[in-house]
């Protein structure tokens, strides 16, 4: 039987072949030379630790301010056009040309403060990579210390554009990093009310 797979069908026939053959291989690899494997959510990590429900609080509000800004622009841009086409039965034109121009100027100041503020690499790019990141890494360091403790070979992040196709719940370490996480906070926690008291002494 002759099977005909247009171009997308085929790309991710692609993948899945690509995927399952690594994890064929990696089985293979664990039967014969005790290869371990794991994986983590780095999804489900973040959104537990409060370092990063507080940075993502902070970044929301950045946003929504931005998205005031720009609001304000776009409704006094709209004012402009509305006083122009009032009284532009009673302007020269000349004095239409020069409104006219003046319009697209502040029009052209609104699409570039979008791009400054929402653009690739612009604000919310940057204060993302300056609040979330240092988190990132964090969680990072906690899987790095884990996989050279417990001598993992492979450790996959779920979340991200690796596709899984199967993972066992017992390859999961989520909860091993979340737990390290924990105590690290608790430990900043205290740490910093100790300071407060010796401050306040």
């Amino acid at each position: 039987m002759l099977i005909i797979m247009n171009s997308k069908s085929f790309y991710y026939y692609n993948i899945a072949f690509v995927f399952l053959f690594l994890f064929a291989t990696l089985n293979l690899l664990n039967a014969q030379k005790g290869v371990r494997i794991g994986y983590i959510d780095m999804n489900v990590i973040l959104e537990n630790v409060s370092e990063y429900k507080n940075a993502t609080i902070i970044l929301d509000k950045r946003i929504l301010e931005w998205k005031k800004e720009i609001e304000l622009k776009k409704m006094q841009l709209k004012k402009f056009q509305d006083q122009l086409n009032a009284e532009r039965v009673l302007m020269t034109p000349e004095l239409i040309e020069d409104r006219e121009i003046e319009i697209k100027d502040y029009s052209n100041e609104i699409l570039a403060l979008q791009e400054k503020r929402f653009g690739p690499g612009g604000d919310r790019f940057k204060q993302r990579q300056k609040l979330i990141t240092p988190i990132q890494d964090q969680v990072l360091a906690i899987v790095q210390q884990i996989a050279e403790e417990r001598k993992y070979d492979f450790i996959f992040d779920r979340s991200s554009d690796v596709v899984m196709l199967y993972s066992a719940k017992n390859y999961d370490i989520s909860d091993l990093v979340l737990k390290r996480i924990k105590v690290k906070e608790k430990i900043k926690a205290r740490n910093e009310k100790l300071n407060a008291l010796k401050t306040k002494n």
